[in-house]
């Protein structure tokens, strides 16, 4: 039976492959091309989208999947594609800036990761958060960028009084959603 080799990349590498790899298959491409694959993902399965070559040799295959449950309202590609857009530049910015981004990891699952910026958008009046995560724990050479919406009222303002800030708020529910897709990931083991 052969092994399967583990690589660990910087999060700021990591996080440039994946804005990368998300740009060119829902920015760069074609409407209908993008549009096509955002209805594969709408399904709530995994798509594959590139192999990428490590330093080693090695290949690890990089795939793509969407969590809308939380989303409020009817999601279309339309809304989708501006909370992607504006998801890759809040990254690419943080990234520029070289702001460290906070990540938080699935308390069962060490492979599932969430990074800790998110794209705030509003559509028909309902605001929606969107997050980017990865899940390398299938047991093959893969990783599947997870794109997640959160539930939007974790991230309300709390009265100062009750002892949690907005900020806290936020980092519980990305937490919280961390737990979800460790608890959604295939047991392949």
């Amino acid at each position: 039976m052969a092994g399967t080799q583990t690589h660990t990349l910087p999060t700021d590498k990591f996080l440039t492959l994946s804005v990368n790899l998300l740009h060119k298959v829902f920015l760069e491409a074609t409407r209908t091309e993008a549009k096509n694959l955002y209805r594969e993902i709408s399904e709530g399965k995994p798509v594959p989208l590139t192999r990428v070559r490590m330093e080693d040799g090695s290949e690890v295959r990089f795939e793509v999947a969407l969590d809308h449950s939380e989303y409020r309202g009817r999601l279309n590609f339309g809304a989708f594609r501006a909370g992607v857009t504006l998801l890759v530049a809040n990254i690419a910015d943080a990234l520029r800036e070289e702001k460290p981004v906070k990540t938080f990891h699935a308390e069962h699952d060490p492979n599932v990761v969430i990074f800790g910026i998110s794209a705030v958008t509003v559509e028909e009046g309902e605001a929606s958060v969107l997050v980017l995560g990865a899940d390398a724990g299938s047991g093959q050479p893969s990783v599947v960028l997870q794109l997640m919406y959160l539930e939007r009222g974790q991230f309300a303002e709390q009265p100062a009084a009750g002892g949690a800030t907005e900020l806290a708020a936020g980092e519980a529910a990305i937490e919280q959603a961390a737990e979800k897709a460790a608890d959604k990931a295939p047991d392949n083991g």
